[in-house]
């Protein structure tokens, strides 16, 4: 697997996986990402803000397995937010979300104090994956978050 900015050629792609993702654990509800404006056009979402990076995990064929995404959140220009991580179930399980987590991470301390994220408690596989990165689990959302269904949320400090 590669892992390179996502191009235009991978926004229908992407779109399939974060909504199939969703759509599997009966989230394809108003509040999540299934309804996100962006969905359709994330890579000229993220080229349009300011320290802000969509990647995906491509095979040898090209084919995009997953993503993951940094933009600002909100005015708060020290915090980022982590964004739309979502891996293909056949490619999960062989540590492709933690890869690209290190690439969004990466990125991520070169722009920001703050690393924050908001997901579901339901999403087990995920918060773990979070609690090895480091993320503290937080008693509720930041002021300004989008996305009301969520009902974890999580903030790294960035070294």
């Amino acid at each position: 697997m590669q892992i390179r900015e996502m191009e235009e050629k991978d926004n229908k792609m992407m779109e399939q996986i974060i909504k199939r993702s969703l759509e599997s654990f009966d989230l394809d509800i108003p509040g999540t990402a299934y309804f996100d404006p962006q969905l359709s056009n994330l890579a000229g979402f993220y080229k349009e803000l300011r320290h802000a990076k969509y990647w995906v995990a491509v095979n040898a064929e090209n084919e995009v397995a997953g993503g993951v995404g940094i933009g600002p959140f909100g005015e708060k220009t020290e915090i980022c937010e982590l964004q739309k991580l979502y891996v293909r179930p056949e490619s999960q399980g062989k540590g492709l979300a933690k890869e690209l987590l290190k690439t969004a991470l990466n990125y991520a301390e070169k722009h920001y104090t703050y690393c924050y994220l908001e997901t579901m408690e339901k999403l087990k596989i995920a918060n773990r994956l979070y609690d090895q990165f480091g993320f503290r689990k937080l008693e509720k959302p930041l002021e300004g978050s989008e996305h009301g269904t969520m009902d974890a949320w999580y903030m790294k400090k960035l070294y």
